[in-house]
């Protein structure tokens, strides 16, 4: 499986009933985030590629490109973050490369390859899902979308939630990662035995998610809205942005297909992790078009993600001053 539209990890034949699940993803350092959390985010987001393929990553090469007025100490402590995030997850730093360049002024600092490998029979693609399966959301929309907006215009966001609510928003940084969603849905059983693909919503939401897995699978989704879970804090803070949740950073949420009489044992499996999740529809026979039913019971078809809202929202509050 090489690189195609909805397929978060290639995978790699290695012969002898091994394969190898490979991915690459920028690493970033976001001032406003932290130096930790923002080395954390970066090795979940890499991570949770890997694991929709269902092999757990082993190893990974990290490329820093580092602007020279970066000052050493921020870098050291986000090396350290970064090595200790990877270690949680059972990922060894095997090679990389360091440099600082001219020209480069972004919060965009690099990219991390990682590696996981495993018997030919336990990988998961996109195309594995199958008409009549079951498709299941974690967590929710606009998942990372909220967890940044906290952190970066907590005030205007305690225009609509009370204390508790903005802490309760930022707490969703550290949900998004869909390592655990994966673990846990895995160990109920692959393909035929249970599940039949995952998919990491990340960059235009859960709703850009659901068309980029129909469009990998080569099956049409049945899928209503109102059955997506939506949070009251991403709800108040797509509403101060001015956004749809259903298509805005949902780094996260996991997309997963499951055969039907594996629906209850993989909700039961997300609960356990205190992960919530709701089956939103199912795969049908079709030619890769999202089926979607609106909440005021209107069906749309869709066979392109619209643009992610969330950056020019989020240009527009920085030109504002928000904070």
């Amino acid at each position: 499986m090489g690189p195609r539209t909805g397929t978060d990890a290639a995978i790699v034949r290695l012969g002898a009933g091994r394969v190898m699940a490979v991915t690459t993803d920028p690493l970033s350092l976001v001032p406003a985030l932290g130096i930790e959390a923002s080395a954390r985010l970066s090795a979940h987001h890499v991570a949770s590629d890997v694991w929709t393929s269902g092999i757990p990553p082993a190893y990974a090469s990290v490329c820093f490109n580092l602007p020279p007025t970066l000052p050493a100490a921020t870098f050291a402590t986000y090396q350290c973050a970064l090595a200790e995030a990877f270690e949680a997850l059972g990922v060894a730093i095997v090679t990389g490369h360091t440099g600082r360049y001219a020209g480069i002024d972004s919060t965009l600092i690099g990219a991390a390859t990682m590696i996981g490998v495993g018997d030919e029979g336990r990988y998961l693609t996109p195309a594995m899902a199958q008409p009549g399966d079951r498709v299941i959301v974690t967590k929710g929309c606009a998942i990372e979308a909220t967890a940044i907006a906290a952190r970066m215009f907590p005030k205007r966001l305690a225009t609509v939630l009370d204390e508790e609510g903005v802490a309760r928003a930022r707490k969703l940084l550290d949900q998004v990662s869909v390592v655990t969603d994966c673990r846990a849905l895995v160990r109920i059983g692959v393909r035929d035995r249970g599940v039949s693909a995952l998919h990491d919503a990340t960059e235009g939401g859960v709703l850009g998610g659901l068309v980029e897995l129909a469009r990998a699978c080569g099956h049409d989704l049945r899928i209503e809205r109102g059955k997506i879970p939506l949070t009251p804090e991403a709800g108040a803070a797509c509403e101060v942005f001015g956004i749809d949740p259903g298509w805005t950073l949902s780094e996260g949420a996991l997309i997963a297909t499951v055969r039907a009489e594996k629906v209850t044992a993989a909700l039961a499996a997300l609960g356990e992790e205190g992960i919530i999740a709701d089956v939103v529809g199912e795969v049908m026979r079709g030619s890769g078009v999202l089926w979607l039913t609106e909440q005021d019971g209107r069906v749309v078809q869709l066979r392109e993600p619209e643009p992610d809202p969330y950056w020019a929202a989020y240009e527009r509050a920085v030109r504002e001053g928000w904070n």
